[in-house]
């Protein structure tokens, strides 16, 4: 591919939690800012990945393992165990071709998209994405976040032992969810990363298969991806902006304010991007049932995203 892309990915999170940190609430700034890590976006288009047979290496993977005292376990698999079992190795420590373990690591679409940092059996490898993500802001001024308890139909065996009528008592849980949230996340594909790995023949380099691959999966990962924290969190809006390849874009994100009165209003401030004679190609993607969309950008073509028809 002889193009750069620079984007937004909008996520909305109703009744739901798109990224808790450790304390089980919502991700925030040190001034209250709601924000999604990449790593929360990345999850749900691996996790797609990985459910349509594509392999994808940076995925959570368990094994059984029996331990010396004949109790066997449940534990995640390694890096290294999760290498040999994706690509078919029997051993990494034993293979001493770099370019074999460069050609597998190419090989996986997460790894193709993503980049990697592979340290594993004397191999130290880092490659840097084609795409890369920020951090997703939510724009939304009045999310707030909701703490929920929930009832086991259990009781704490643990406390078998002690005389007090907690022992006795189902056990209580948290589940706590933002009313509403909405992340907006800036993207950029910088095909020329794969340059080198090109020349050293391990790839073909970031394709054009490889770009509508990655933008089929952005625009529904969200909406696919269901757990009892995710559910409530879907795509809601998408901007594709196509240049040439020496062309550099800033943060789009921050062209794009969200604003709420009856229903959603998502308003595309980006008159700059109308200037530039370098811009190929501009694509806009909204559910037009739940949003408004006001744009000023004639060059773009605006689409459903539900039905990924021309609007």
């Amino acid at each position: 591919m002889d193009k750069r892309v620079y984007g937004v990915i909008g996520i909305s999170s109703i009744m739901a939690n798109w990224n808790a940190d450790f304390s089980g609430y919502p991700k925030s700034l040190s001034d209250g800012t709601i924000f999604g890590s990449d790593k929360a976006l990345k999850y749900p288009m691996k996790k797609m990945w990985d459910n349509e047979g594509q392999k994808v290496l940076y995925m959570k993977s368990m094994k059984f393992s029996p331990q010396k005292d004949g109790i066997v376990t449940l534990v995640p698999n390694s890096l290294k165990e999760r290498y040999e079992k994706l690509f078919d190795v029997d051993d990494l420590g034993k293979c001493k071709d770099a370019k074999e373990v460069l050609s597998n690591l190419m090989s996986a679409v997460d790894v193709k998209n993503f980049g990697a940092t592979f340290a594993e059996a004397k191999n130290n490898i880092s490659i840097t994405g084609a795409v890369q993500f920020g951090q997703g802001i939510n724009k939304y001024s009045e999310s707030v976040a909701e703490e929920q308890q929930i009832l086991s139909p259990f009781r704490d065996s643990s406390k078998d032992k002690e005389k007090d009528e907690e022992a006795k008592n189902s056990t209580l849980g948290t589940k706590i969810v933002s009313n509403e949230a909405h992340y907006f996340y800036p993207f950029s594909i910088n095909p020329s990363a794969y340059k080198e790995l090109v020349t050293l023949g391990v790839t073909d380099g970031y394709t054009k298969e490889d770009y509508l691959n990655f933008k089929r999966t952005a625009l529904v990962a969200a909406t696919s991806f269901s757990s009892n924290a995710k559910e409530g969190c879907q795509n809601e809006f998408a901007l594709f902006v196509e240049t040439k390849s020496d062309t550099y874009l800033p943060n789009l994100s921050e062209y794009i304010s969200f604003e709420k009165t009856d229903v959603n209003k998502i308003i595309i401030e980006c008159n700059m991007l109308n200037e530039l004679e370098d811009v190929l190609n501009i694509e806009i993607y909204y559910n037009p049932e739940t949003t408004v969309l006001e744009s000023n950008l004639p060059k773009a073509k605006i689409y459903n995203l539900i039905t990924k028809k021309e609007v």
